[in-house]
């Protein structure tokens, strides 16, 4: 159910500002902004159910929390750069959406080295015992 209250904060937000950019384009941005604010909002309740879901998982299997944590960054990083790369390209700034999202991937690889060295540590001690 909570999917349609978050389409319907899209919806009203599209028409508002859709509404408010015949009327008045100044508050268009910030209509969207504002929504976007709203749906991230609603969207966090999911987020906690899933954080739980994954500290459980990395208990059970025993798995390095340093690397979960490397994980969540990971993904945190790409739905931060992700969403402002659209907002300023939504702004008319593609050149600088572009490269903001070069910069992110740069950092999600620089970042995932050491999950690497932890798998590539891995396979090693799996080959050793063979």
């Amino acid at each position: 159910m909570g999917i349609f209250k978050i389409c319907a904060v899209a919806l009203i937000t599209a028409i508002s500002a859709f509404v408010l950019k015949s009327q008045k384009s100044d508050l268009a941005p910030l209509c969207v902004a504002v929504g976007g604010i709203i749906l991230a909002l609603c969207a966090f309740d999911y987020l906690a159910s899933g954080l739980e879901f994954i500290r459980d998982f990395s208990e059970q299997t025993n798995i390095d929390k340093s690397v979960i944590r490397i994980i969540l960054k990971t993904i945190g990083i790409g739905y931060a750069v992700e969403l402002t790369a659209s907002s300023v390209k939504e702004l008319g700034f593609e050149s600088i959406a572009d490269k903001l999202l070069l910069c992110g991937k740069l950092i999600i690889f620089v970042m995932s080295i050491p999950i690497f060295r932890s798998l590539f540590n891995v396979i090693v001690k799996l080959i050793g015992m063979v």
